[in-house]
């Protein structure tokens, strides 16, 4: 683990340098600002009739693998235009005729092989809006025998959820959760999502050997074939980030948090109470992480039916942001399938290959300077940035999205679904 953590810092350092002197010209050149992103600008998502953006602006995605100036002055210049989007409406209109939207997405064409047959995966998509963009992260992941649980938000808009069962109705391999959340951020409503579709992925007929979280805004950054073959070296452990808390963190299990003030109205955030919290149940040891993970069918299997997990469950009710602790925690229990002694060095996010994301106050130590933008200090990935994201040694990239930069979308689309196809033909 420390040789390729090393070897990632390695592939940063070099490409720190360069990026960072690209960086230049984007920032130069691009007009497309927060406050753009914040107020809805547009771009196309769902691609049927109409060539893509790349091809009807004369980019080629090598081009922007490369890091050509001239191709990616291109996609900057794209930024500045704005194009129509696809919204909720028209994805469930396009799922009303289920034959031709899968033509049209050409689902009948995805090649596999053999090795990612033998091994398939399950996914768990947390999503509350802009059905385009879902839309496209399930058809990047998407193979005929993996399995797909979509949880949308009670509070998502009529529209979006029409437009979730459309996908759900069309492909027989995706399905709507059983039990559906009105979930609040930092609260347990977002971790239970995710229980609801484990506890739905569990029944499935198909027996797969992972399970993978996304939310609205991430995107693959290996293939399916990829992909298996990684998760295949993992020999039944789990991958997600899981590191001793500091004192702030802390603070987030230590003391009860309420959801809803005097008139029993939701706040903005869990608010901290000055009720201090038993330790955890069992003796459970506390570290925190992200929500993000990749969990082996045999873990999954012991959080639904282990006695302790429930406890610990009910434990974190009211603690902040509890699906940081929550996976995190348990990975380290002693007996849990492919866990880690509490002992075990941390495991970081440079570490766990879940998610990438880049954090803006690590820019040009740990990663490249950002050619998206930044919102709230994490990085929107901009185009320039595909051979780093397809290099780094992440599994998903957080965050990605199209209205900001949407030549970077269609380019990793195009990537992997290259690589899919020439590494489907090999196994």
């Amino acid at each position: 683990m420390r040789r390729c953590v090393g070897q990632r810092k390695l592939r940063r350092t070099l490409l720190v340098f360069f990026m960072s002197a690209l960086v230049c010209l984007v920032i130069g050149y691009a007009s497309f600002r927060e406050s753009d992103y914040l107020n809805g600008a547009t771009e196309p998502s769902l691609q049927t009739n109409s060539r893509r953006l790349t091809e009807q602006h004369g980019i080629n995605c090598s081009d922007i693998y490369e890091l050509d100036p001239v191709a990616v002055g291109k996609s900057l210049a794209l930024r500045r235009q704005t194009v129509h989007a696809l919204d909720d409406e028209d994805i469930a209109n396009a799922t009303m005729d289920c034959t031709r939207y899968l033509e049209s997405r050409s689902y009948g064409s995805i090649r596999t092989s053999e090795l990612e047959r033998d091994f398939p995966l399950a996914y768990s998509l947390v999503v509350h809006k802009d059905a385009a963009m879902v839309e496209r992260i399930l058809r990047a992941i998407y193979v005929p025998h993996n399995t797909y649980c979509i949880h949308y938000d009670l509070k998502s808009s009529p529209q979006f959820a029409a437009a979730m069962q459309g996908l759900a109705r069309c492909l027989p391999n995706v399905f709507i959760a059983s039990k559906l959340e009105r979930v609040q951020y930092a609260s347990i409503t977002r971790l239970r999502a995710d229980l609801n579709c484990l506890s739905d992925l569990m029944v499935s007929d198909i027996m797969w050997r992972y399970a993978i979280n996304l939310c609205g805004q991430d995107f693959p950054l290996r293939s399916n074939v990829q992909l298996v073959e990684e998760l295949k070296a993992l020999k039944g452990g789990s991958m997600l980030e899981t590191v001793r808390p500091s004192e702030l963190k802390r603070k987030r299990f230590s003391y009860s948090y309420t959801l809803k003030d005097a008139q029993s109205q939701f706040h903005h955030l869990p608010v901290k109470t000055d009720q201090v919290k038993n330790p955890a149940p069992h003796g459970i040891e506390m570290f925190v992480g992200s929500a993000y993970f990749v969990l082996s069918r045999e873990f999954v299997s012991f959080v639904q039916w282990s006695p302790l997990v429930k406890d610990f469950l009910s434990w974190s009710e009211d603690t902040y942001s509890p699906d940081e602790h929550f996976w995190a925690s348990l990975m380290r229990v002693p007996g849990a399938p492919g866990g880690l002694k509490s002992s075990d060095p941390d495991v970081s996010d440079l570490v766990s290959r879940t998610r990438l994301v880049k954090w803006q106050y690590l820019e040009e130590t740990l990663y490249p300077l950002c050619t998206g933008i930044h919102v709230r200090s994490v990085c929107i990935y901009g185009a320039a940035e595909l051979r780093w994201l397809l290099f780094d040694g992440h599994w998903f990239a957080n965050k990605v999205d199209p209205r900001v930069d949407p030549v970077l979308v269609e380019c990793l689309e195009e990537k992997l679904a290259e690589r899919q196809g020439i590494m489907s033909t090999v196994h």
